[in-house]
């Protein structure tokens, strides 16, 4: 196990040991790791989703709003069809779709990464807001194989964690053993490089970008299903938390490396920080304050690792 991967897996358990001192009915008990096990996924599939493209030197800030804009799709579609198979697509779809877009933007109008997607956050949030009038769309009746498949309960484990487990070990395999995941690391290690070497750099960002536009949608499809209903702010808040569990991860702000290890568990630390803040006293609107430092203090770090390497 590399440095960076131990390193986190110890601020996991140290995290754990303290929650559970200042609060052992809460942490010792099943229960609260079962409620996890429906909420941390969500996290964690956006930031296997972003973490390629991180890795190869891009970001996407439009996310949070393509998964408003993707799930209201979905809801608005099976509301029409009453097909969830049919919204299911159609949202994927749409999230593929948007993906694409951003990287139009980035590879062949040339605007920074950091720019196209925040105009397209806002623009996707906007017209999410304008087409559902600012109201929420129900998913009571919502029903079936595709809903088992999305948030079922498997022996009482959460069809969701197993989905993100699934695509921890594709994202691994995509990105360490397979010849895209060449494309990915020289790609943001250094363009010019990858270019001389012969890496189509153009249709790997298009392949990032339309990947993370999917995971958007994936996760507004499992939490509109899982909450039976969708809200125009859904998506709202989770920018900082994947942001967050990736550089927690030990990925490189700078892109060409990064840890799909890291990056899981790093979910797992944010993902359980809020109720361990709570449950410590603190009020929760700590939270943010903690994952900034987080952010700050994570970069930093690893960012003094590599030049120790170099």
């Amino acid at each position: 196990m590399s440095r960076t991967n131990l390193i986190v897996s110890a601020m996991l358990l140290l995290i754990l040991a303290l929650f559970t001192a200042f609060s052992p009915d809460v942490f010792l008990s099943k229960s609260i790791y079962f409620s996890y096990l429906s909420s941390i996924p969500i996290i964690i599939i956006l930031s296997l989703g972003l973490l390629p493209l991180i890795i190869a030197g891009e970001f996407d800030m439009s996310f949070p709003a393509v998964m408003a804009m993707s799930g209201f799709v979905f809801s608005y579609v099976f509301k029409l069809s009453n097909s969830l198979l049919l919204a299911a697509v159609l949202s994927l779809s749409f999230g593929a779709f948007v993906g694409a877009f951003n990287a139009f933007l980035v590879v062949n109008a040339k605007v920074p990464s950091i720019i196209a997607t925040i105009g397209t956050q806002f623009f996707w949030r906007g017209l999410a807001v304008v087409l559902s009038g600012g109201l929420s769309l129900s998913l009571a009746s919502a029903d079936g194989v595709v809903k088992s498949f999305f948030v079922g309960r498997v022996s009482g484990v959460p069809a969701q964690s197993l989905i993100a487990i699934a695509l921890a070990v594709l994202t691994y395999i995509l990105i360490f053993r397979h010849k895209f995941g060449d494309n990915i690391l020289f790609t943001g290690d250094n363009t010019k490089v990858a270019k001389m070497l012969g890496i189509n750099v153009a249709a790997t960002k298009y392949a990032l970008f339309i990947n993370m536009g999917l995971a958007s949608a994936l996760a507004s499809i499992i939490l509109s299903l899982e909450f039976v209903n969708w809200w125009p702010t859904q998506g709202d808040g989770y920018m900082l938390l994947v942001f967050a569990a990736i550089f927690i991860g030990g990925t490189s702000v700078y892109g060409g490396s990064g840890s799909v290890y890291g990056t899981l568990v790093g979910g797992v630390i944010i993902g359980i920080m809020e109720s361990g803040i709570v449950v410590m006293g603190f009020d929760a609107f700590y939270t943010r304050l903690v994952y900034g430092a987080i952010i700050v203090i994570s970069v930093v770090v690893y960012a003094k690792f590599e030049k120790k390497q170099e």
